[in-house]
């Protein structure tokens, strides 16, 4: 019997909450200038190269065999990474999985799921919401002041009101830049306590907490003593490792003991496990690159006001700027001047990566081209 073609999701038994949908993506472009997806634009180093050639190499001599499943090597290497900060992180209190949005995932299965709340302040990083959904999560959106801060008092009141089991707190902040302050973190964290036995875990996500200006701490600080404070960071980013997808976390050993619960096994490969172990020896390498991105970002943020343009503050490797009287107007002007940048959909404001020196040149080049024509009150 030849089995009837579907016409298409509608004629699926999708979960309810999932229709209407699409899937999360930054547009995929062929441009010169690809600056939206908030890549870290330097090349791996040299001798980077050589060691994950040699490490692949050694891990494929065994891929007959299954990895190993707690990855354990890789976490005392992550341990060791996030104690250079002066803050002791044990291997026992690391977890990681094929990039932070498995963490989040693996995170959101263990304490989230049906019955159950997340809130994240919007706007901020669009897949937690997308996770939670998929994780039969219900989501709701926290406050955030115009200037994109988080106003303590609010926040703290809107967790004590619908007490969520899952709270995210991202910083710096995607896609404005912000960093969260740590007193407004643990005002969050105590909030989470409902007493009665109910209590929730409060998420932050700390992506690009190494592009961070001189003086803003981390939430890893906060970890002794609060056993439901989860800290998620990625080798996406400073790392410039976005194609090794390797995510991780910093929390008590009793939250690793959870995630294990719902993680799949194996489910960081060899080569994964190989690859970001090599790319952890060569770390003061890679994070050279760091103070060259964050160079390329104040300039794009100094260069902004003889435009009639502005920002937000930002902590990370971008920068939300503004305002524009159609912000997709802008957006595709840019796009013909073979710039790509990232309309996150905040009426006004477009996000830029910062680049290289000559991308950060072709940004400018081209903003101050379609400025005139889309900058609000022109």
């Amino acid at each position: 019997m030849t089995p009837t073609p579907t016409t298409g999701l509608e004629a699926l038994p999708l979960r309810p909450e999932l229709r209407g949908r699409t899937p999360y993506g930054a547009p995929q472009l062929q441009v010169t200038h690809r600056l939206n997806t908030n890549e870290n634009p330097h090349p791996l180093p040299a001798e980077l190269l050589a060691s994950l050639g040699e490490a692949l190499g050694h891990a494929a001599l065994e891929l007959n065999r299954y990895p190993d499943r707690d990855a354990v090597a890789l976490r005392s290497d992550l341990a060791a990474y996030l104690s250079r900060g002066g803050e002791h992180v044990e291997p026992a209190q690391v977890w990681a999985a094929n990039g932070s949005n498995e963490v989040l995932q693996q995170v959101l299965q263990a304490f989230g799921g049906a019955g159950r709340t997340a809130l994240g302040f919007t706007p901020s990083y669009s897949m937690h919401p997308i996770i939670s959904a998929g994780t039969g999560t219900a989501w709701a959106d926290g406050h955030r002041r115009a200037d994109f801060t988080i106003d303590p008092a609010a926040a703290v009141a809107q967790v004590r009101e619908l007490r969520p089991d899952v709270v995210f707190v991202t910083s710096p902040n995607n896609p404005t830049g912000t960093a969260v302050a740590l007193q407004t973190i643990t005002e969050l964290y105590d909030a989470t306590s409902y007493g009665h036995g109910r209590a929730g875990v409060l998420v932050v996500d700390e992506a690009y907490a190494e592009f961070a200006r001189t003086g803003t701490p981390s939430a890893l600080t906060l970890l002794p003593g609060r056993p439901r404070l989860l800290v998620s960071r990625t080798m996406s980013k400073a790392f410039g490792m976005a194609g090794l997808r390797l995510g991780y976390l910093a929390a008590d050993p009793a939250v690793v003991d959870a995630l294990q619960l719902v993680r799949l096994p194996y489910h960081l490969s060899s080569l994964t496990q190989a690859a970001a172990r090599a790319a952890l020896a060569h770390t003061d390498a890679l994070l050279a690159t760091v103070d060259a991105v964050k160079e390329q970002r104040d300039r794009i943020v100094a260069a902004l006001p003889a435009l009639g343009l502005t920002s937000v503050p930002s902590d990370a490797n971008f920068v939300l700027f503004g305002r524009f009287a159609d912000a997709s107007a802008a957006w595709r002007a840019l796009l013909e001047h073979d710039v790509l940048v990232r309309d996150v959909g905040i009426p006004g404001w477009l996000r830029v990566t910062a680049g290289t020196p000559a991308e950060t040149d072709a940004f400018l080049t081209a903003l101050g081209e379609v400025a005139p024509d889309h900058r609000l009150g022109d």
